[in-house]
């Protein structure tokens, strides 16, 4: 299976998970659905800027996908602790 479809395939399933808590107002489920969706389109606009030959893009897009990951991660741990 081609990346460009686990992507596009997580990003959707990311927006669907984040709109359908925001309509519940479940704001803490909405905040991991995109979070998720920021770090996975960020992720692959790296990609993409790292195709087109843009390599400090696509640095700072990587980067910000690893913000977005880490952050993720931590609102993940502290909804487990409570």
């Amino acid at each position: 299976m081609n990346s460009n479809w686990i992507y596009g395939i997580g990003i959707a399933l990311a927006g669907i998970f984040s709109l359908f808590f925001i309509v519940k107002l479940d704001l803490q489920n909405a905040l991991i659905g995109m979070l998720a969706l920021f770090a996975l389109t960020n992720s692959a606009r790296a990609k993409q800027f790292k195709s087109q030959g843009m390599i400090r893009e696509s640095r700072w897009m990587q980067g910000l996908s690893m913000l977005f990951a880490i952050a993720l991660a931590v609102v993940l741990f502290i909804r487990l602790l409570g």
